[in-house]
Parts: C-alpha cells; structure tokens; sequence
C-alpha cells in the first residue's frame, strides 16, 4: 500500500500562527486583521489534522504489514499444500509446500490454470472442486498433480469457495495432504488382517478337528466291547447253522429214527436250540449298545448355530466326561454330580465340545498331582443351570488368569495345545447366552464354571 506524504511532526515545529507572527509586523484594519487570523487559524487546525492522520497512517500501515507477514509466515509453514484460485480456475496463490510437490517456482505457477498442473488422469476429479456454490457446500476429493519428475503422489483435497462482499463466487482455496503412502500402508494392513483371519479360522478349524480326532480315539475302545460281543456271538451262530443243517438233512433224508436221536445228540441241537435266545439278545443288545455310540458320534458335528435343539445334561455330561477320560487313559477320582431332569436348549455337538474340553484340561492341570480328583456338576439355579468343573490340581498362576481366554493363549509345550480351546469354549458359551469362568479353589486346584439358560 503506498504511503502519504510525510510532514514534520507535531512537536518538531511551530504552530502556522506564530510563524507568520514572527516575520514582521503586517498592518491590517481591525476587520481584515480578524479575519486573516480566522484562516490561519484554521490553517494551523487543518494542518494539525493532517499531522495526526498522518501518524494514524503510519501505524495502520505497520499494523497490516505485521498482520500480512503473520498471514505468510502461516501460510509458509503449513505442510499441507494450498492454492487459491478465481471463478475461472486460474491460480492466484500458492504455499511453499505446493511449490515443492511441483518442483516449480511460483512465477510458474501463478496466473495459470489449475488444470495445467493437475495430472490428466484426474482432470475429471477436478471439475467438481470448482465448481460454484454456497459458502457452506466444502468438497472432498483426491487429485494427483504433474511435477517435475513425473506424477505426484495421491492428495486428499478439501475445495472450499470464496464469495465477495456482495455474495457473488469469487473462487476455491484448494487445501490437501498426500495420502498415498498412508493408503498403501493401510492396504497392506487390511491385507495383513484378513491373511491372519484366514489363518485363524485354518487354526480354529484345526483345533476341532483335533479335539474330533481325540475323542474318536476314545470311542474306538468303547466300540470295540459291542463290535467284539457281536462278532463272537455271529461266530457262534455260523458254527450252529452248520449243524442244524446237517441235522435237517439227516430228517428229510428220512433216516432212522434211532440214528437221528444219535445224531440229534452228537450235534448237540437240544443245546443250541437253548442258546439261541441269549445269543440274539446278546447280538441285539450289542447292535444297540453300536447305535447308541454312533448316535453320540453324530452328535459331536460341529454344526450351525442355528441348529438348536433340547439337549438333556445329564446325558450330554455323562458321555462327554467318558469320552475325554478315555482318551487320556489316565486314573483320578470322578464325581459326577447332576440334578436330575434338566434341560437347555441349544447346540449339543458345541456344547459337548465344552465338556470335553474342560474336562481335558484339567486332567492335563493335575499330571503331577498324586491323588488327582474332579469333580462335574450340574445344579438348577432360578431360571439357569450352573455347570461347574474343578479338580485339585496346582491352580492357574495369577499372571495367567486373565489372558486364558484369550486366542493362541497356553502354557502347554509346543505341540500339545494351540491355546484355541478354550478361546473356542469361551465363544460357545457366549453363543449360548452364558459366560465362562475360572477361578482358583481356596484349597487349591481349579474350577471353570458357566450358566445357561433352562429350557
């Protein structure tokens, strides 16, 4: 802004008055005498209000070049890049940060268009930028500029227009930050994410897997009593068929009456007439005993959660502390300890991986205690049934507590537990309605608990 005139200050001259004074006696009558000093007078006033305008001036100008400065200081230390542009696209300002993404100097930059400088692939994201709209209408969008060096990085853009005194649209301020290395970084974060998604559901899939394959171990010895029952009763029938067809030969051979009762004797038909009803009885009840394991077998599916059905508990607890005792073929004191008649609606397959569970990781707690012990039960309480598990084993170490639940989590050795289990058992229960629990014996040991809801 150009500056006024400068005249003397207030304090370094003489009032117009008094200099005028001083330079000899001028003789006027009393009428023009009065009215000469009159207008120097005002002379002197007038040249007083100059003076104080002019000092006015000169601190209004100290004060907007001291609040320009601060504007540029600003501007120049945004890291964020920033052009102003007019109606036609037309660059007025730039920050150093947008010089530096070009590689240009500002005289390259100011008075062309925006266009010129934006890479031709993202022209098309330009034109909404500038469009004109209401103060309150900011758009969004991302741009790549051309640099000296070729494509610049990807900016995030924020358009923002710029209206005059009357209202009318005047132009954007374009401000944006270079987003590009923060998007590939969380690319390959949501990479990252999902192939440790897919690695833990391969992990979880295994786990179940593994505890199917455990439990079909055990059921292998339970199926072999009935298998064997069967297999030696059918043997025996197959001997006993073969006499009873050589007795009936003998008769409609029509032989002697005396030599049939010898032969009706050497082959011991009375005898094996006798034994035929146990032995299909035996055969029977094996054959039963076969259909009740597969049946439990079949239940063991890791099904849907939206498969829900009445699961008795008593059965349900009953055959998975048998089948996770089986497997791991080890001596401790059993109590079982049920309420009689109690139902829950649920998952049955999961809800017997629960037990199962449970159950192995306590015998696996109390390996080194001498007269190991658990302890099942299952009580009504109110409108729940509390499930409790608990054996006299060292307990869990209070540092560990609080991450049991959590996946990938264990104190086995390598190779014996992927530490799923229980982060399975904790999900299970939830999906049921209940929650899962541990905590330690007064007297020692360990006893993980949960409630569901009463059919």
């Amino acid at each position: 802004m150009p500056k006024a005139t400068h005249f003397p200050e207030a304090g370094e001259t003489e009032s117009l008055l008094k200099l005028i004074a001083n330079r000899g006696a001028i003789e006027f009558d009393h009428e023009r005498e009065g009215a000469w000093i009159e207008v120097i007078r005002k002379m002197d006033e007038v040249y007083s209000d100059l003076l104080r305008y002019e000092v006015d001036l000169e601190h209004k100008n100290a004060e907007l070049e001291e609040a320009q400065a601060f504007v540029t200081n600003v501007i120049e230390s945004v890291s964020d890049i920033l052009i102003v542009c007019d109606a036609k696209g037309l660059v007025q300002q730039v920050n150093s940060a947008f010089q530096h993404t070009l590689g240009r100097a500002v005289a390259d930059i100011v008075g062309k268009n925006i266009a010129d400088v934006i890479d031709d692939a993202d022209n098309t994201r330009l034109v909404p930028l500038l469009k004109p709209r209401s103060a309150s209408d900011v758009v969004d969008g991302e741009l790549r500029f051309s640099s000296e060096g070729g494509s610049s990085d990807l900016f995030a853009i924020n358009s923002s227009p710029r209206h005059d005194h009357r209202g009318r649209f005047i132009g954007v301020v374009l401000t944006g930050r270079p987003i590009g290395e923060l998007r590939r970084a969380y690319e390959a974060l949501h990479k990252a994410h999902h192939e440790l998604q897919r690695a833990q559901r391969q992990l979880v899939e295994q786990e179940k897997m593994a505890s199917l394959g455990r439990l079909v171990a055990g059921v292998a010895h339970e199926l072999n009593n009935p298998i064997s029952f069967v297999y030696g009763n059918i043997h025996t029938l197959m001997r006993y068929r073969t006499a009873i067809v050589a007795y009936l030969d003998a008769v409609h051979g029509k032989g002697k009456a005396g030599d049939l009762v010898v032969q009706r004797k050497s082959l011991r038909i009375d005898e094996i007439l006798e034994d035929f009803g146990p032995l299909i009885e035996g055969t029977m009840e094996g054959a039963v005993r076969i259909s009740e394991i597969v049946k439990n077998l079949r239940r063991l599916s890791f099904s849907k959660l939206g498969e829900v059905e009445r699961v008795n508990i008593e059965r349900l607890i009953n055959t998975a502390v048998l089948w996770a005792v089986r497997t791991k073929q080890v001596r401790i004191d059993l109590q079982i300890e049920i309420e009689p008649e109690l139902w829950i609606s649920g998952n049955e397959g999961q809800l017997h991986q629960v037990i199962v569970n449970l159950v192995e990781n306590a015998i696996d707690a109390m390996r080194g205690t001498e007269l190991p012990r658990l302890v099942v039960s299952a009580v009504r309480k109110g409108s729940e049934i509390l499930f409790r598990i608990s054996d006299n084993g060292p307990g869990i170490d209070k540092d560990h507590i609080s991450h049991i639940f959590e996946p990938f989590f264990t104190t086995k050795r390598v190779g014996e537990g992927t530490g799923l289990g229980l982060w399975i058992s904790y999900g299970i229960v939830r999906e049921h309605g209940g929650e899962l629990s541990a905590t330690n014996g007064a007297d020692g040991g360990a006893t993980f608990s949960f409630t569901l809801p009463v059919a």
